[in-house]
């Protein structure tokens, strides 16, 4: 928004009238006193969570950040670990059988989960210089393994998608907790004042992701930290330039006595976070205006990156597009960009496996692997943390013939850059697929292990609600050390 205008606005009258006004509204002050001290010391809350030399013990800063930015690749719908990275040579064995009772079954949102197993047509091989496995489903991917941590034990609680997603975002299946881009937010900042923290991508603009914006939003916290949904298209941030009839003068004019309205308003609403939020994300989209559209212009890119990401081919066009986003905006100082692929759980296969999967990663791969590329050939691997996976995976045995059930017992995600150790395969699951055996990694503990890649103790990163010390994992979770380099 404008900078302040200094021309006053007449205020309303503050003067009691009556006796009984006049005590109403001692009492009123009396009453604010202890509010205030509370408030200031929940604002405070953040106010330790800069990264600076000889910041205080409790500061959740216990050491160099090696990411500065997190594009975390959501794939939504739960993308199948077993047809993806994790090869079990058991299910072509077993195909059309009941699962062996030695393995314990898998708990679904329909229950125990005894279908037959359904064998994966997948051919496989070891790439790089790591010799990861990859399936033909991921050629592109698998150029770039040698960057990556391929972590095959991951788990959730998270049954169906909308509980699983908020899980993966929020470290909570039920709704009400920030999510972490909103904790990265709160504790980091942004280091572009002209640019949102937090940003929010979507390849399916119109489709909504499982459980909707409060994936993106803060909860308890305040509203500030949400993220900023920008879609894709000739007009990635709507509304974001005014109408070619109003002038910049009548513009800051306007936008002058709102802020002021505005003001005034919520001198009696301190507590009332919304409209404080609503107010900087009216200065933020003033500022944004002559910031974001060179940001998200990507006619300023060359033929052979737009090429690199796919964005000349309709299949992966709307994911090029996104990825190139998140390059630009990373390298723009924004800290977390949230990319979903495949909005509306198009992930998903209950059915027509082969389709589903097939249709979502040739829509995928290149834009991934070109993002891999293209940061690493600008520098900027190294100070980026890259995250990919969706809220579960798949089961081995079937559903509805040719489909696969969802599985939060193990599941397949990767990292790369930001401090993470390249070339790595972590975990193992059991010979089906089904659950995580080895070096298990909860949500908690990606997400602790995340922050601290950014330089933060998940432990010591707190927000006060309501007397409660919140923290980003729930009081829980674990670096993996395993995954550093």
């Amino acid at each position: 928004m404008t900078p302040r205008d200094p021309s006053p606005i007449v205020p309303h009258s503050t003067t009691p009238h009556s006796r009984r006004e006049w005590l109403l509204k001692a009492a009123g002050g009396f009453g604010s006193l202890p509010l205030l001290d509370l408030l200031s010391r929940e604002a405070g809350a953040g106010a330790a969570n800069v990264a600076i030399p000889g910041a205080p013990a409790n500061a959740p800063w216990t050491h160099a950040p090696r990411a500065k930015s997190v594009i975390f690749l959501f794939m939504e719908g739960g993308p199948s670990q077993i047809d993806l990275f994790d090869p079990k040579p058991l299910l072509n064995e077993l195909a059309g059988k009941p699962i062996p009772a030695s393995f314990k079954p898998v708990i679904t949102p329909m229950g125990e989960f005894y279908s037959p197993i359904l064998p994966s047509k997948r051919k496989w091989g070891r790439h790089g210089e790591s010799g990861a496995w990859v399936s033909d489903w991921l050629p592109h991917t698998a150029e770039c393994v040698d960057d990556l941590a391929i972590i095959r034990s991951c788990w959730a609680d998270g049954l169906n998608h909308v509980n699983g997603v908020c899980q993966m975002n929020t470290g909570s299946t039920r709704s009400g907790r920030p999510s972490l881009g909103s904790w990265v937010s709160y504790g980091l900042g942004t280091e572009n004042q002209d640019l949102p923290a937090f940003v929010v991508l979507q390849d399916y603009p119109k489709s909504l992701v499982a459980g909707g914006p409060r994936n993106w939003g803060t909860g308890f916290m305040p509203a500030l930290h949400q993220g900023t949904r920008i879609d894709g298209g000739d007009e990635p941030i709507a509304h974001l330039r005014p109408p070619a009839s109003i002038g910049d003068d009548r513009q800051r004019a306007k936008l002058g006595l709102l802020e002021r309205l505005n003001r005034r308003h919520l001198d009696d609403r301190r507590d009332q976070t919304e409209l404080d939020a609503r107010i900087k994300s009216y200065e933020l989209a003033f500022r944004m205006q002559a910031e974001a559209p060179e940001a998200v212009d990507l006619a300023r890119e060359t033929a052979e990156t737009l090429a690199l990401y796919g964005v000349d081919d309709p299949v992966t066009e709307s994911m090029g597009r996104n990825c190139l986003l998140a390059r630009r905006l990373v390298e723009r100082g924004v800290r977390f960009v949230q990319l979903y692929c495949g909005a509306g759980s198009k992930w998903d296969s209950h059915q027509d496996l082969e389709g589903n999967h097939g249709r979502c990663c040739r829509s995928s791969d290149k834009p991934v692997a070109g993002l891999l590329k293209d940061l690493k050939r600008r520098g900027l691997l190294d100070e980026t943390l890259v995250v990919w996976g969706g809220e579960f995976g798949r089961t081995p045995m079937s559903e509805k013939g040719d489909g696969r059930d969802h599985n939060a017992n193990g599941f397949t995600m990767w990292m790369a850059g930001g401090g993470i150790k390249p070339g790595l395969t972590l975990g193992r699951t059991d010979e089906a697929g089904l659950h995580a055996i080895e070096d298990r990694l909860h949500v908690h503990d990606l997400h602790a292990t995340i922050l601290h890649c950014l330089g933060a103790d998940h432990t010591k990163l707190i927000y006060r609600h309501q007397g409660r010390p919140e923290r980003p994992t729930v009081n829980e979770g674990q670096v993996c050390m395993k995954l550093l380099a």
